[in-house]
């Protein structure tokens, strides 16, 4: 039987993944279902007001999910993490004591004003209340983002006893790697639901043909989620960019394993595509000269440590072992994330392209595009995450606590069984969450509502509450 270590890390993957499959969808749905709100209240256009209630209904069965999954995640740390919980609890009370006292309060409260209070409240009061949960939503992914990002590179704390002890909670809000990773998040958060929007739109523009009205209001919000997600995810590339050069200074490590680079450089080329062993003897390459280097250090030559000289000073600095992330995963999860990306604003672009002359949903091999689309992002967040994760071992804590150090003192057996236990459990759920959004998907639209309709009313607000 695998390890108790390595089932632990397999659980918090599998567990992480799945939570993380929702979190961009709500935070990117929850701002464009404000957005639609506010064009209909300003302009007082009926056919955004149907499309608020609409993808408010998408939003509030992906937020119930995202809450639950999350609780679910939360647990894990005490379960399968105790000696890093104890470790680290110090720091990580705080911005998730915050988190759940401000953000997540302030989403829950006003999602339910915004579902029940539509026919209660002033349609200005109704706005604001969706707004609020969209800043919810957003405040939520910064405090979770500051614990990680104090993972990637601990600031303003000291170890006493064994244990680190938070020195400085203005540091920590202030780290270089929270506020790049926030940036990148979020975008990545609203290309997400630009996705989806722009998928669901073009298809049900088309299906709806029949429809005039309903089929020109999915088209104006195939023309706006189109533009929407192009610029998020332009934005992304450019915080990711940022990101890498602050990953270079922070975790050369990663930077060398997402390039299998393991001997030092100067003028590093970068490796769009390698087949065969990264190491020594790859059967096919295209790589283009100097770009690494560019994106490291901004320099034309610079300098970009090697794997093996990486190792070395490591060796040197925290003793004897092995500090090197497994490559191909960290080399391929990175590439996977890059190549997505480029698909979501070739998307994004041919969206614009077809919009501007009014052929958005006439050709059947767009609309398959279009469809197709919804996973990019989604896969780009994963494979994003994993490369984040993977890159950083063997530290849980970079250069402070190793990931063996971290793991709970239970036996293989238990953990093994709460990891198939999960594994059932988000399959049941995950299949749920797909039945219930390709049939609001595929639910007509509304006439006049601010919010859901009744219809969901009755059902969405039981699986949150």
């Amino acid at each position: 039987m695998p390890s108790t270590l390595m089932l632990a890390r397999w659980e918090f993957a599998i567990v992480t993944i799945f939570h993380f499959f929702f979190v961009p969808l709500t935070i990117g749905l929850g701002f464009l279902v404000a957005l639609s709100q506010t064009i209909a209240y300003r302009r007082h256009d009926k056919g955004f007001e149907q499309l608020t209630g609409f993808f408010g209904r998408l939003f509030l069965i992906n937020l119930a999910v995202g809450v639950v999954t999350g609780i679910v995640l939360e647990f894990q740390f005490g379960l399968n993490w105790s000696a890093y919980s104890v470790f680290v609890g110090n720091i990580f009370g705080a911005p998730l004591a915050i988190e759940g006292l401000l953000a997540f309060f302030l989403e829950s409260t006003f999602i339910g004003l915004w579902v029940f209070g539509k026919d209660r409240l002033s349609p200005r009061l109704h706005l604001a209340t969706i707004w609020a949960t969209s800043l919810g939503t957003i405040l939520s992914a910064f405090f979770i983002l500051a614990a990680n990002a104090w993972m990637q590179h601990p600031v303003g704390f000291r170890i006493e006893h064994h244990q680190a002890v938070l020195t400085n909670f203005w540091a920590v809000l202030g780290n270089s790697t929270l506020w790049e990773s926030f940036a990148h998040t979020v975008l990545a958060a609203f290309a997400t639901g630009g996705a989806l929007v722009l998928g669901i739109s073009v298809w049900r523009s088309h299906r709806d043909r029949g429809d005039l009205e309903a089929s020109q209001t999915f088209s104006r919000a195939a023309r706006l989620s189109g533009a929407f997600s192009l610029v998020s995810v332009v934005l992304t590339a450019i915080a990711g960019d940022a990101q890498a050069r602050l990953m270079d200074s922070q975790q050369p490590m990663k930077m060398a394993a997402a390039e299998a680079l393991y001997n030092t450089q100067r003028g590093a080329s970068f490796s769009l595509l390698t087949i065969g062993n990264l190491k020594d003897t790859p059967i096919f390459q295209i790589r283009l000269p100097h770009l690494l280097s560019l994106i490291a250090t901004l320099s034309w030559n610079g300098k970009v440590l090697g794997v093996n000289q990486i190792q070395a000073a490591q060796v040197a600095a925290h003793g004897k072992g092995s500090y090197v992330p497994v490559i191909w995963l960290t080399y391929w999860s990175f590439r996977i994330m890059a190549g997505a990306g480029i698909a979501m604003i070739l998307l994004g672009a041919l969206a614009l392209y077809l919009a501007r002359r009014d052929r958005l949903a006439q050709h059947r091999w767009f609309r398959a595009a279009a469809l197709a689309g919804i996973a990019l992002p989604m896969v780009a967040n994963a494979t994003g995450w994993i490369f984040t994760e993977v890159g950083r071992q063997p530290w849980v804590v970079y250069g402070v606590l190793t990931t063996p150090r971290g793991v709970s003192a239970v036996g293989a057996p238990d953990v093994a069984a709460s990891l198939f236990g999960f594994i059932a459990i988000y399959a049941v759920l995950g299949a749920l969450d797909a039945l219930l959004m390709v049939r609001a998907a595929r639910r007509p639209l509304e006439g006049g509502a601010d919010g859901p309709g009744e219809g969901a009313d009755a059902v969405v607000p039981g699986l949150i509450y």
